[in-house]
């Protein structure tokens, strides 16, 4: 029999629909950590003298160690333990005085020792945290900073690589033993632009120390992204993971798209099952790998023929690199230079981000700025602005160009002292990055190129141009104001873009009024 003492009165299905429409319309918070691995830029391998050299024929680079013959030892590289205690440093991380590595168990072809050297349990370094600007033009209106935490940095050797075909597969054992650091991030990202806001960040520091290339083109950099979404107050997700993303862009792309995704499956009434995807680069998606419902299981333990790694951390002397020398030796880093360019340069926030972003452009801006009196702003606004379209329209980067950065210093020289316009300006860098060897000043002299700045002459030009146009002149008098643009596109044309356009603006207002 049914118990009718239990069923909900009628007139209070209104109040359910609006709890349930409240529930539904609660914003979904999404919640982003980063795995990078970072190739150690020394030119052997972690445990043996084999070389690293990325274009080195198949198999080439592959010692009796590497390919897991019986009998032979890994020997720690020094200057491995030095990078990575760099690095660690260089994000305000907790140095170990004594850290342990870990034999990672699994099975696959390119792993021929059947298990990965690593530190899970005993890191070179801790707790560490990284301070970051977010900004990118287009998506975020003004840039904002953030700061993530830095669970730990740790050593351990890479893997070979497969190469598949049809009917057969062969490895490559080149990677075998190549030299990471794994860096892990807590989850405290918010977003794809967040995560790709880190990578950059990271990139600019690891460059500047020298312990990474950071060419993800190469595999130097490999980022895998933890996504999860959750509704306010509510507890966290299940978690995905994005596994070896090749771009910074990928990771904003990838992490976007997984966000959006999962927030559908929540929103259709489906689970989200806790699985390892790809990013698809060509098709901006990310595809299910394999599900992680069953923790597989590694089988850590002790390396056993590897010593506790010692580093001299403080008033302790003992351990193969002494910590207080190497922080002597980390440079001006990123937040650092953001911070001069702004309060001395006097340039914008989202300037010093743009330069910063970008270590070419950035050697390219303080090179021309050299022995030089020019506006630091201007500099930054025509790199930003005009050499940064061009290279858009050429499908490049500041660093494919190989021209000397005084050039650019050269052209606005020029503009700051009314040499030339901003047409004849992006004409001289249009001619410099054709890798022309001629300076701008020679270009601009041999097909002269020099502003017509003098107020005389001008008059003259805009009064033929006047005489020349009565049609655009009356309708200008009549009070179809739009047609000045055409007007001055008549000087513009008949001084072939030399004409001080600024004076010229003036004038012709003088003269038809």
């Amino acid at each position: 029999m049914i118990q009718l003492t239990n069923m909900i009165p009628f007139n209070n299905f209104k109040s359910i629909k609006r709890c349930y429409s409240t529930a539904k319309s609660k914003k979904w918070k999404s919640v982003v950590g980063l795995e990078v691995h970072a190739q150690i830029f020394t030119e052997s391998k972690l445990f043996s003298g084999s070389s690293t050299k990325f274009t080195s024929p198949v198999n080439s680079n592959v010692s009796l160690f590497d390919c897991s013959t019986p009998g032979t030892l890994p020997v720690l590289n020094k200057s491995c333990v030095e990078a990575g205690v760099l690095t660690a440093l260089a994000l305000n991380c907790n140095i170990n005085p004594v850290s342990t590595f870990d034999r990672k168990h699994y099975f696959y072809a390119d792993m021929p020792s059947g298990y990965q050297i690593t530190q899970q349990r005993s890191p070179l370094a801790l707790n560490g945290k990284l301070a970051f600007q977010v900004y990118t033009p287009g998506y975020h209106k003004t840039p904002y900073k953030t700061e993530v935490k830095i669970k730990q940095v740790q050593l351990e050797q890479d893997s070979g690589k497969s190469l598949h075909d049809d009917d057969r597969s062969l490895v490559d054992l080149n990677r075998a033993g190549i030299p990471l650091m794994e860096l892990v991030f807590e989850p405290d990202l918010k977003d794809g632009e967040e995560a790709a806001a880190l990578i950059k960040e990271l990139t600019s520091i690891l460059q500047r120390i020298n312990t990474c290339s950071c060419k993800m083109e190469e595999g130097a950099l490999r980022v895998d992204a933890n996504v999860s979404i959750h509704q306010e107050g509510e507890p966290y997700g299940t978690r995905t993971e994005i596994k070896n993303i090749g771009s910074v862009r990928g990771v904003a792309g990838a992490v976007k798209y997984e966000i959006e995704r999962q927030i559908k499956v929540k929103e259709s009434g489906g689970t989200i099952t806790n699985e390892t995807r790809a990013w698809d680069a060509a098709s901006k998606i990310t595809v299910a790998m394999r599900d992680k419902e069953e923790l597989q299981d590694y089988r850590y333990m002790p390396e056993p023929n590897l010593p506790p790694l010692h580093v001299a951390v403080g008033p302790f002397t003992r351990g193969c690199v002494n910590v207080e020398e190497l922080k002597n030796k980390i440079p001006e880093l990123p937040e650092e230079t953001r911070v001069r360019l702004k309060n001395e340069m006097g340039l914008s926030s989202e300037q010093a981000i743009v330069l910063v972003n970008d270590t070419a452009l950035l050697n390219i801006f303080e090179t021309a700025l050299e022995k030089r009196k020019i506006s630091p702003k201007l500099l930054a606004n025509f790199l930003i602005n005009e050499f940064n379209t061009m290279l858009n329209k050429l499908d490049k980067e500041a660093k494919d160009i190989d021209t000397s950065p005084k050039f650019y210093g050269d052209i606005v020289e020029l503009l700051e002292n009314n040499k030339i316009n901003r047409n004849t300006a992006k004409y001289l860098l249009g001619k410099i990055i054709e890798n022309t060897k001629e300076t701008p000043l020679e270009i601009l002299q041999k097909e002269d190129l020099l502003q017509i700045s003098n107020e005389e002459e001008l008059k003259e030009i805009c009064a033929k141009v006047i005489e020349e146009n009565e049609k655009l002149v009356k309708q200008y008098k009549a009070g179809k104001t739009k047609v000045f643009k055409a007007i001055m596109g008549c000087v513009s044309a008949k001084t072939k873009g030399k004409a001080d356009m600024g004076k010229c603006e003036k004038l012709l207002k003088d003269m038809l009024n």
